[in-house]
């Protein structure tokens, strides 16, 4: 390990090719924690997020020969120990939280993934933990570095696309869902040496049904895990429903129903908030899950045309978005349009989501449409998957609408977030295809579905394959649409089309006009700017949508003044910060030690209790432009004694004025002594004529 990070490598190689597995099994969970961290975030391992070819150009190319999927010397080492059946402990309470309060409840999560692999723990050993052979330990490990290890301080300004991991992650999207050809078989780890046989799955599910959640949802105690009776036909993509499903769970899986809805609540204390970087790696994920998807041959594409001649893979491809991604990529969507910050890195969270909504993007003949073709829109052959994830469309579209009602559309990043979802959205045919899946809206709430069977500690008999007892696939559109609703927002949703009244009642014509008058400079009649639009309540001024609006938008605010002691409102950036501080003390202490004196003269009815009041008395409250109504009752108990003020004196403006006096009075030879009682005996004839003027201005009052 005190080697440079080539000749580690080269040195590793060496090792996984010359010792036998029983003891190489043995250091292949420290292997792995060196290279992609501990779980716990204090070992950083490579920094495969921090490592780019153009930065460290040797590193960078070693790392990604060692790890690569096809043939890379990491990979033969998870073949040459999968051969030997060798399976590794992972802690359940490093995993998502719903897969962790579901194992810890003894409740087995509805993921195949987990099936088979929970451990109860034994008195005095360690606590739940899964049993993982070597290909699910690496890519647990490899999909949760993502999210338990940090980025370094100086990769903030790294481009996310140029990182070792990340173009790790669609070098094995890419071998392991191919989008051409079949999933190539893993290579032997030794020349001449047995092909290592695959893993045993989980009991199949025949693919079929994959787009369905299960009617039934028996939930099955850790207890009572069914044993494995793997399908021979599918062992070609073992490798790849593994992989997605630990992509998924990993990335998406923090949030489920139960807490989605409790998360509703604005009091709600929120567990995990995704990172920019998680976000573009699940955007990734996606984009890949399209091509690969719509990569399946015309044949098979319907699940009406689906046949026992289609391979594994086949039926794979059209299975995966439906059956593994769509609810939970719904609910980690839904917590990231209601929790992310209201600013631009929102980008990152609207291009994953609209890369979702657009599969026509991703399909093989789209490089093939001429701009014609282009020009109508979008094919009726998307509108089942339109139907299929409407509430990913719909109620994520004014999920978006509440947040850019929200946001500052001044500036440029925001507002292009704006045009972009209504640039995706104005696409021909697509709303029509909206508003068809919506016209079931009225009727959602009719729909009857089986209620869920109760929590039964038992397990469901497996004959065959796994979750063989699943419907077959359902056909009828009226249908699918309204299941597709309850799987994701649960029994007791109250669907809003996005068609509806109640939405267009939130863009209408009335403050769409508002708006529209607000985008003006409009001046009121003493020629002012317009106050931001808001009405007189109980404790004052109270904004409504409308100010709020013109505030967020600049287009019109409140004129803030300081209305508190002038002595003690903040030193101002054209003062001296040390001079305030030390006239304020002068002046408090002269004010402590004459206060009955000023008081005596100010009380007087001649001229100099007038000349004294001028000096020694701020302006009253009652002239003031009060901005809050609240603050009318509190004037009353603002009154101030008589005092001395001297912190004008703190000015730069004030001592340049001084300066620049005695300098043009040097000019005509007058000094400084001479120059300072003229100064005085000026000011002294200013404050007398104030004075009468003052007292005037109130007799006229009078």
């Amino acid at each position: 390990m005190n080697k440079p990070f080539a000749q580690r490598c080269q040195d590793l190689v060496k090792v996984i090719e010359d010792f036998p597995a029983k003891e190489l099994h043995t250091i292949f969970p420290w292997l792995v924690e060196s290279i992609f961290g501990s779980l716990d975030g204090v070992l950083a391992g490579w920094n495969l997020r921090s490592l780019q070819g153009r930065v460290s150009p040797v590193e960078y190319s070693v790392a990604m020969e060692f790890l690569d999927p096809g043939g890379g010397p990491m990979m033969k080492l998870v073949y040459k120990l999968q051969a030997e059946d060798y399976k590794f402990d992972f802690p359940v309470s490093y995993l998502p939280g719903p897969v962790k309060a579901s194992i810890q409840e003894r409740v087995l999560p509805d993921s195949p993934l987990y099936h088979n692999k929970v451990q109860l723990p034994a008195p005095g050993g360690l606590g739940l933990h899964l049993a993982l052979n070597p290909f699910e330990y690496y890519m647990f490990f490899f999909a949760l570095s993502l999210i338990t290890q940090k980025p370094l301080p100086g990769a903030l300004h790294i481009r996310t696309s140029d990182c070792a991991y990340f173009i790790l992650v669609d070098r094995y999207l890419s071998w392991f869902l191919p989008t051409e050809g079949s999933v190539l078989p893993p290579l032997s780890s030794s020349p001449g040496g047995p092909s290592p046989s695959p893993a045993p799955r989980t009991p199949a599910m025949p693919f079929a049904s994959y787009g369905l959640h299960h009617t039934s949802l028996l939930k099955r105690h850790v207890s009572h895990q069914t044993s494995v009776n793997a399908d021979p036909a599918s062992h070609e993509i073992w490798r790849s429903e593994t992989l997605l499903q630990v992509f998924v769970e990993m990335w998406l899986h923090h949030y489920s129903l139960e807490m989605y809805q409790k998360m509703q609540s604005p009091h709600a204390k929120e567990s995990f908030m995704p990172s920019e970087e998680h976000v573009l790696a699940v955007r990734l994920l996606l984009k890949h899950l399209h091509a690969f998807s719509n990569s399946l041959r015309p044949e098979q594409a319907s699940p009406s045309a689906h046949s026992h001649a289609a391979s594994p893979l086949e039926e794979f491809k059209r299975a995966a978005v439906p059956r593994f991604v769509q609810q939970k990529l719904y609910l980690f969507l839904q917590h990231c349009f209601g929790h992310w910050p209201l600013d631009a890195s929102f980008r990152a969270v609207l291009e994953m989501w609209l890369s979702y909504l657009q599969p026509w993007r991703y399909a093989p003949e789209k490089q093939a449409l001429s701009s014609d073709s282009q020009a109508r829109g979008v094919s009726e052959r998307w509108a089942p998957f339109v139907q299929e994830n409407l509430l990913i469309y719909t109620k994520l579209f004014l999920g978006f609408l509440s947040r850019a009602l929200r946001t500052d559309l001044v500036s440029p990043k925001n507002a292009l977030m704006v045009f972009r979802v209504a640039k995706v959205f104005a696409q021909p045919n697509l709303a029509e295809m909206i508003q068809r899946g919506e016209a079931l809206g009225p009727e959602l709430r009719k729909l009857v579905i089986p209620h869920r069977q109760h929590r039964l500690f038992t397990a469901p008999t497996f004959t065959g394959s796994f979750l063989s007892s699943w419907p077959p696939a359902v056909t009828d559109a009226s249908f699918k649409v309204k299941s597709h609703v309850y799987s994701l927002e649960g029994q007791d949703c109250k669907y809003t089309p996005m068609f509806g009244p109640e939405v267009r009642a939130l863009l209408s014509e009335a403050q769409l006009a508002q708006l529209t008058l607000a985008l003006g400079t409009a001046q009121d009649e003493n020629g002012k700017k317009q106050l931001p639009d808001c009405v007189v309540g109980e404790d004052g001024l109270i904004l409504t949508p409308l100010g709020r609006y013109q505030i967020i938008n600049g287009l019109r605010r409140f004129d803030i003044e300081y209305q508190g002691d002038s002595e003690l409102q903040p030193i101002r950036s054209y003062e001296i910060a040390s001079l305030v501080r030390l006239l304020f003390r002068l002046s408090s202490a002269i004010n402590h030690r004459f206060a009955g004196q000023m008081a005596a003269l100010c009380s007087r009815a001649d001229f100099l209790g007038s000349f004294c009041r001028y000096h020694l008395l701020e302006p009253g409250l009652s002239g003031r432009r009060l901005l809050s109504p609240v603050g009318r009752g509190r004037a009353a108990n603002r009154a101030r004694g008589p005092r001395l003020s001297l912190r004008f004196l703190g000015s730069y403006r004030t001592l340049l004025t001084l300066l620049l006096a005695f300098f043009v009075a040097s000019l005509f030879c007058v000094g400084p002594l001479l120059c300072a009682l003229l100064l005085v005996l000026g000011y002294v004839l200013y404050a007398v004529a104030m004075t009468l003027l003052t007292e005037r201005g109130k007799l006229h009052q009078l």
